[in-house]
């Protein structure tokens, strides 16, 4: 069981955030059952005179707490890295501004990482109507196809790991989003445990077609991280291949239709399309080529396997049964330096 000096609880505040003391009253009352020593952390992406007031109000109560303010609006990402970066113990939960889900239910998170690195919370039963249902079911639909990673709900805050998998991930841009498939693609367990969701979680607003945009390209971008990260020829080497195939077959029709049918090739796009597809597919498959020099000569440095466990045996004494002096699992909380 996890020991409660072993918990920093990291909330990042935004745009969007509620009554902060009401909710860190409430954040502390769930992780009570963990201890009394549970390290809180809030981090202010910007200027938020609001979240200030509120917070000083905690502060003046007699409430220990870290507060990071960051010089100007950066994202959530980098509020979680801030966050990251100041904790010091051992297992670390991350949590949303606002009400997102029962705080009696993230007890589950924490204690599922027991047998696990990563828990996270898929709110059950949902609200929300026919729209936004269809939204998540695409946005996760794609996400399953393009990564081979199945989760219902990324969109949940609520969210708890060990240490070490800080250690390998470092967040930017819009990532925070994408936190479990990046564990995931290190060689991090991930579950994804049901809680309940809060009647207070209502969204008042719509998103900007604009939004929609940038989670394709979120999207995109992970699926090459995912997939081709250590194998950036097979994706550009994919793509120029195709372009440079269609592009030859294109410019063998046009010569034959020249040789034979004796048609003219003046004033013919076609022999520039092909021309064009040609060029692209030879730049495409070069810039994979320099992708595979480039990661061939950094492989020693890159990591991407994750030891379970090393178990030893004794060697002096052969007639002894083997049996193990010493076990060092993955799951095992250890201090790490940043």
């Amino acid at each position: 069981m996890i020991e409660a000096a072993d918990l920093s609880a990291i909330i990042p505040v935004g745009g969007r955030h509620g009554d902060l003391a009401a909710l860190y009253r409430e954040y502390r009352s769930a992780l009570a059952g963990f201890g009394a020593n549970v390290e809180f952390i809030f981090v202010l992406d910007g200027p938020r005179p609001k979240a200030v007031e509120q917070i000083e109000q905690l502060l003046r109560a007699g409430e220990k707490l870290t507060v990071i303010e960051l010089t100007r609006q950066f994202g959530e990402a980098t509020a979680l890295m801030a966050g990251f970066q100041r904790a010091s113990a051992h297992v670390v939960v991350t949590l949303p501004a606002y009400y997102q889900v029962e705080a009696s239910e993230i007890g589950k998170l924490v204690r599922a990482l027991d047998s696990t690195d990563m828990a996270i919370g898929h709110r059950w039963p949902r609200a929300g109507g026919r729209f936004e249902r269809a939204r998540r079911d695409l946005f996760h639909g794609v996400l399953g196809k393009v990564t081979g990673q199945r989760y219902r709900d990324l969109g949940c805050s609520v969210r708890a790991f060990d240490r070490r998998v800080l250690a390998e991930i470092s967040l930017y841009g819009d990532q925070h989003r994408f936190l479990p498939v990046l564990a995931n693609r290190q060689g991090f367990r991930v579950v994804e445990i049901d809680v309940r969701q809060s009647p207070r979680d209502r969204f008042e607003g719509t998103y900007a077609p604009k939004e929609y945009v940038r989670r394709a390209l979120d999207i995109f971008s992970v699926f090459f991280l995912v997939r081709f990260t250590k194998r950036p020829l097979r994706f550009f080497g994919m793509i120029g291949a195709t372009l440079f195939g269609i592009g030859a077959l294109l410019t063998t029709w046009l010569v034959i239709d020249r040789l034979i049918l004796h048609h003219s090739l003046a004033d013919r796009p076609a022999l520039l399309l092909s021309s064009l597809l040609v060029v692209m597919g030879l730049q495409l498959f070069a810039l994979g080529l320099l992708g595979e020099l480039i990661i061939f000569t950094h492989a020693r440095e890159m990591k991407d396997y994750k030891v379970d466990r090393i178990i030893e045996y004794p060697k002096s004494d052969a007639a002894l049964p083997p049996a193990p002096v010493r076990e060092e699992r993955a799951g095992a909380a250890r201090p790490l330096a940043f």
